[in-house]
């Protein structure tokens, strides 16, 4: 196939049928415009907001118990715009219009391959059980209820029921240590702990009773925990009850959650948002650039820590059948969540880009066209997708779509994203989400293309955050986003925008490397190092050297020992591939790559160790995967001979 021609193209059929097409229609017979293409679709999307957000009101006939008396107020900096103005609605409200007796609401899977079934019935049963305990134990409209959750539907039915009472929600993984949720869940004041006695991962059993007590004893306005089993013993499956949560609509930018930024540098900044943002941007990115369909089934992997738990309840809103997996995604083997795709019927498949392109280094057998004959769409996030690895996968699935997204925790949804229209390209992302003004800035602040520059947002979305939780005086919000270029968000991607193919997303834009004025994102280098058959996992840090005035480092993870024979053509490949510039100056064994918890590598905090910080300073070890990774780091800095 020609490098420049796209791996994928939408059929006649499809487009004509996709929920963005149906929304395009919507949107040129409620206002006389007519659309020749997304590009159109899009610059109106964020030239006219009002008008935008006020069809997307209108398509997914959102309920509005309080109607608006206005759609936006511009203000700057963005967390001053006003939305939707004295408007009231109910998130779980919507969620609940879905309702179909005796019909399947989540399809779940554990590690010992138990399945089960659980219907809407039993879905809101369960969360009026919780409902009602949570009112006994006198939670009310704007209290804070957490839990301490593996990725189960108890977890979800724990949700809804916390929502339905106006109540805002947080919630940790078990793989979070108990410092790590105290200086999390800690900063809210929560009234009540929704936690569980044990879960499973990777075969082990973990039990959490006394972590639980310690979260307790340490976080004072805990006055009530509900410790539940997980298992189903406590759910009646066969239930024939139809039951209402009767949930209280609150106002648009009532706190619906409080997610969390890494913490990889001091106490984790407390991201919170709104309802109606939440509400109106799920229906946004899951129903419009997702394509999914009433009844469709939507699969992402994730923990109860990560933003895309919160992103999947998004399939429930928008009336598909949400599959969970609590597990590892490699145990007993790197197949397993694949063959639960195959089992489950998925329609769509979401996962790391790390996951994808580990399938493609072991060539699973598990995927291919026969196997999952239900599935539409493959969705990356995490970190960039390689070019390599799209390819791998359209090969192995022709007629599926590759969707990679680019976003976060910050507006618990994408900036960039797929669209069921448009064709896909190798390594790029498809385009700018609806709403979205994605601009693509040099240094100097200026908008370019065909060049590499900052990731920017030039308007104001009703998924940003309301504020961060405790920060009164929006001091860490505008730092956090606002500090590099006046009024407009800047993200911290380095980026590349092409008029043809999409957007090309090339790693943070503060671990750029930059030797002798060539620039490179760190994702380029990875992309290379991938397609290195003995390289199982890779971080490079550009150092600076009073000598030379920076020194390359490349650590990598090998299958096979790291002679001077892998050394050789791990170089051969950076310099034909990338740039003699980007030759390392020194390669090193190591035994794996330190990541967070919602696994991103850690480059500016080893960076920083490796200059003589003290990893204290510099990192929350509870906010990591692997914290015992840094180690090597640590010991080793003068070894290496860095300055």
């Amino acid at each position: 196939m020609n490098k420049n021609s796209p791996i994928w193209n939408p059929t006649s059929i499809s487009a004509s049928s996709s929920r963005m097409q149906s929304f395009q229609n919507f949107v040129s017979n409620k206002t006389g415009r007519i659309f020749k293409n997304y590009k159109a679709l899009h610059n109106w999307s964020v030239t006219e907001l009002s008008e935008f957000w006020g069809c997307i009101a209108s398509f997914f006939k959102i309920k509005f118990v309080t109607p608006y008396t206005y759609v936006v107020k511009n203000k700057n900096p963005f967390f001053k715009t006003k939305w939707f103005g004295d408007s009231c609605l109910s998130y779980v409200e919507h969620i609940e219009r879905n309702f179909q007796n005796n019909k399947k609401a989540i399809l779940y899977r554990n590690e010992k391959q138990e399945d089960t079934c659980i219907t809407w019935n039993s879905l809101f049963l369960k969360a009026f059980e919780i409902k009602k305990e949570l009112l006994d134990k006198g939670v009310k409209k704007g209290d804070c209820v957490v839990g301490y959750l593996p990725n189960h539907p108890l977890t979800v039915a724990a949700f809804l029921a916390t929502n339905s009472i106006g109540a805002i929600w947080s919630c940790c993984s078990p793989d979070f240590g108990v410092e790590s949720v105290i200086s999390r869940l800690g900063q809210l004041n929560p009234i009540v702990l929704i936690g569980t006695k044990e879960y499973t991962y990777n075969e082990k059993k973990y039990y959490l009773s006394d972590r639980i007590k310690s979260i307790q004893k340490k976080i004072p306005t805990i006055k009530s925990v509900l410790c539940c089993e997980i298992g189903f013993k406590s759910w009646n499956l066969n239930t024939e009850k139809i039951i209402s949560l009767e949930s209280l609509a609150v106002e648009f930018d009532h706190p619906i959650w409080v997610l969390y930024s890494s913490g990889t540098t001091g106490r984790p900044k407390a991201i919170t948002h709104r309802t109606g943002g939440m509400l109106m941007e799920q229906y946004k990115a899951i129903a419009l650039h997702q394509n999914l369909k009433p009844g469709d089934h939507f699969f992402w992997h994730t923990t109860t820590g990560w933003m895309m738990w919160n992103y999947a309840l998004g399939a429930l809103l928008c009336g598909g059948v949400l599959c969970i997996y609590d597990g590892s995604p490699n145990y007993p083997d790197l197949g397993v969540q694949w063959r639960f795709a195959s089992d489950k019927s998925i329609h769509h498949f979401g996962h790391g880009a790390s996951f994808f392109i580990e399938s493609m280094k072991n060539s699973l057998k598990d995927i291919n066209k026969n196997n999952l004959i239900k599935l539409r769409s493959i969705g990356s996030t995490g970190s960039p997708l390689s070019k390599e690895a799209f390819s791998w996968l359209q090969k192995k699935l022709p007629e599926v779509q590759i969707i990679s997204l680019s976003g976060g925790t910050d507006v618990c949804s994408a900036f960039l994203g797929g669209n069921p229209n448009l064709p896909v390209y190798a390594g790029y992302l498809q385009c700018e989400m609806l709403g979205a003004s994605v601009e693509c800035w040099n240094e100097k602040g200026e908008k370019v293309n065909n060049e590499t520059g900052e990731l920017v947002i030039t308007n104001s979305m009703p998924c940003m955050p309301i504020y961060f939780w405790g920060d009164n005086q929006n001091k860490v919000y505008t730092d956090s986003y606002f500090q590099k270029f006046k009024g407009v968000w800047t993200h911290g991607d380095w980026i590349q925008k092409c008029e043809t193919k999409g957007i090309k997303i090339l790693g943070r834009s503060d671990s750029t490397l930059n030797r002798k004025g060539v620039r490179i994102g760190t994702s380029e280098i990875y992309r290379v190092l991938d397609q290195v058959d003995e390289i199982v996992d890779s971080i490079i840090l550009d150092l600076p050297n009073k000598k030379d005035h920076s020194q390359l480092f490349l650590f990598v993870v090998t299958s096979k020992k790291l002679d001077f024979k892998l050394i050789d053509k791990i170089k051969n490949q950076l310099k034909i591939k990338c740039s003699a510039q980007y030759i390392p100056d020194k390669i090193i064994s190591i035994k794996e790559v330190p990541y967070t918890l919602s696994g991103k590598k850690l480059e500016i905090p080893i960076k920083k160790i490796l200059l003589g910080s003290p990893p204290s300073e510099v990192i929350n070890y509870g906010s990591l995967k692997n914290p015992k990774s840094l180690d090597f780091f640590s010991q080793n800095r003068k070894h290496l001979k860095i300055l």
